[in-house]
C-alpha cells in the first residue's frame, strides 16, 4: 500500500461517505472495488478484512477499520479535523449526533432499504410503511438542529456528521429502487437543504462526483451512480 490509507469502496455505498472526508481532509489514499455484481464483499479475502461483510473497510497502519461512524470518528481524531477536539465544550453534542446518525438514523435506512433482512417477504412493505414516519421525525429533528446551525454541522467546515447526513439524504431520495420513495421530500426540512446545497459546491464533492459518477447534483438532486460497478480510482 503505497498511501497511508486504503478504501475499500463500492459506488453509493456508505464507503461515499468515508471518501468525502478523506477528500475533505486532503489526505492520499488509494481505493480499491468490492464489486458487488461479483459478491465480493463476501469473499474471503474480504471477510478478512471485515468479518461483517459490509462496506467500507478503511486500511490503516493500525490495521483495517469498519463501521463508518468509527472510521469517521478515527480519522477526525487522528487528523484534528471534521470533529470538535476531546476536551472541547461542542465535543459532547457532535458524539451524540454522530451516533444518532449512526445508532438510529442509519440502522433505521437499513430496515427501510432491507426489510427481507428482518421480515418474511410478504411483510416488507408493512414494514417499509412503518419505518417511514420515523425516518421523517428523524429528519425533523435534524433540521431543527440545521437551524440552530453549530459549527459542526454546516457546509462552511464541514463535520463527520455533515458529510454522513447529507450522504444519508440522497439514499433516501434514490432507494429502494422499486419502493414508493414519496415520503421523502427535501423541501419539507429547509435548513438541512441548504447545507446539501452547499455541499454539492465543495472540492470533495466534485472529486466524489467525478470518482463515483454521481452526477452534478448528488445531495439535492441525485442520479443513480454511473457505472453502477464503479471503477478503483
Amino acid at each position: 500500500m503505497d498511501s497511508p490509507y486504503r478504501l475499500h469502496y463500492a459506488p453509493d455505498n456508505a464507503s461515499l461517505v468515508i471518501r468525502l472526508a478523506l477528500e475533505e481532509m486532503d489526505l492520499p489514499y488509494e481505493t480499491a472495488l468490492v464489486d458487488r455484481t461479483l459478491s465480493a464483499q463476501d469473499s474471503v479475502a474480504y471477510r478478512a478484512l471485515n468479518p461483517n461483510g459490509l462496506i467500507p473497510v478503511l486500511e490503516t497502519s493500525q490495521g483495517p477499520l469498519f463501521e463508518t461512524a468509527a472510521i469517521l470518528l478515527w480519522l477526525a481524531d487522528a487528523h484534528g479535523h471534521m470533529a470538535p477536539a476531546a476536551g472541547s465544550p461542542d465535543r459532547a453534542a457532535f458524539l451524540k449526533w454522530l451516533f444518532f446518525a449512526s445508532n438510529t438514523l442509519h440502522a433505521d435506512l437499513r430496515i427501510l432499504f432491507y426489510p427481507e433482512k428482518y421480515v418474511a417477504a410478504a411483510q416488507a412493505e408493512t414494514l417499509r410503511a412503518g419505518i417511514r414516519p420515523r425516518l421523517r421525525q428523524h429528519l425533523r429533528l435534524l433540521d431543527a438542529l440545521a437551524q440552530e446551525a453549530p459549527d459542526w454541522f454546516s457546509a462552511q467546515q464541514p463535520s463527520a456528521l455533515t458529510i454522513y447526513i447529507a450522504c444519508m439524504m440522497r439514499w433516501m431520495a434514490l432507494y429502494p429502487t422499486q419502493a414508493d420513495r414519496s415520503w421523502f421530500q427535501l423541501a419539507d426540512t429547509p435548513y438541512l437543504q441548504k447545507i446539501l446545497q452547499q455541499l454539492e459546491m465543495r472540492p470533495a464533492t466534485r472529486a466524489a462526483i467525478a470518482a463515483e459518477g454521481l452526477g452534478v447534483t448528488p445531495f439535492t438532486s441525485p442520479t443513480y451512480a454511473n457505472p453502477p460497478e464503479g471503477s478503483a480510482t
